[in-house]
């Protein structure tokens, strides 16, 4: 009992900042519609994907728990003025279905491939927050030619990479702390099997409360440019997140060696949820990346 009031007291600010994500979605959201929209089957089941906009294409990664909307209603309208914007539902999420599949990071990255063979793109710039951000760094790891450009927002590619509080909030949460949050709300809103919150809870959960380690020597041999974008106090580990950024190259003197292909972006006053509500800030830095 003492560890679940923990958890839930260093996860409920998290929610209370989610409520307002989406009220400031709702309100003041440019709603616009995909142009295309629907279900890719891949890997003996089938995943949900919303396709915006013309140009150069661009793939959306989630957080845990969210849908497309929830995470990136913000940011779609602006961001599809001058791209192809394909925005994915990992397994569970949204609108596509619960799987009893085994929930890994290789997976899912295969999931993404899979959608990009289903819409006949051959490579992709790939932007992923949190959850999606690991997803997003296992695609870099193990569909290389299909990369363009990294986008990691708010993510890690190891356990590690989390501060040790937060690292011990994600061992003890409980479906319980989700209760009428605004993440069952959208989610009973679009699921086709509003019957299955609980099981994908329960599934995600055990999935966060695992050790991972996608491997230094993987990230070190990252080809792409990758843009690392973080709050100052978004839960991740600073000093890995810097071992991080040399990994990929950076971390140089400018002024003695050439500008690395890589980046760092260090948001002040931010925290996990709200650096995803800085849309001008976020869409500033991509515009600047992937041009």
């Amino acid at each position: 009992m003492k560890n679940l009031f923990r958890s839930y007291s260093l996860l409920k600010p998290l929610l209370l900042v989610a409520i307002i994500m989406c009220t400031v979605s709702s309100l003041h959201g440019q709603k616009i519609k995909p142009s295309d929209s629907g279900y890719a089957p891949v890997n003996n089941t089938k995943v949900y994907y919303e396709v915006y906009g013309e140009g150069r294409p661009v793939v959306l990664l989630h957080g845990a728990f969210m849908t497309i909307d929830m995470n990136w209603g913000q940011l779609i309208p602006e961001l599809s003025k001058n791209r192809k914007v394909i925005a994915i539902e990992l397994q569970g999420h949204g609108h596509t279905p619960f799987s009893d599949r085994k929930l890994s990071h290789a997976t899912l990255a295969r999931d993404v491939e899979g959608i990009l063979d289903h819409l006949k793109i051959e490579s992709a710039d790939v932007v992923g927050y949190s959850f999606g951000g690991a997803v997003a760094y296992q695609f870099a790891i193990q569909s290389p030619k299909r990369l363009k450009n990294l986008v990691i927002i708010s993510a890690t590619y190891k356990s590690s990479g989390w501060l040790p509080e937060v690292s011990s909030a994600f061992k003890t949460m409980k479906p319980s702390l989700f209760a009428d949050s605004p993440m069952h709300a959208a989610y009973d809103a679009v699921a086709p099997d509003k019957t299955k919150w609980t099981t994908f809870l329960e599934q995600m959960i055990a999935s966060a409360g695992m050790s991972f380690d996608l491997g230094d020597s993987n990230i070190s041999k990252i080809s792409a440019p990758v843009l690392i974008i973080s709050g100052d106090n978004d839960g991740l580990d600073k000093m890995e997140l810097v071992k991080t950024y040399k990994l990929l190259g950076g971390g140089v003197s400018a002024d003695l060696a050439s500008m690395p292909k890589s980046q760092l972006a260090i948001v002040p006053g931010q925290g996990h949820v709200s650096l995803m509500m800085q849309t001008a800030t976020i869409l500033n830095y991509l515009n600047s990346f992937l041009k």
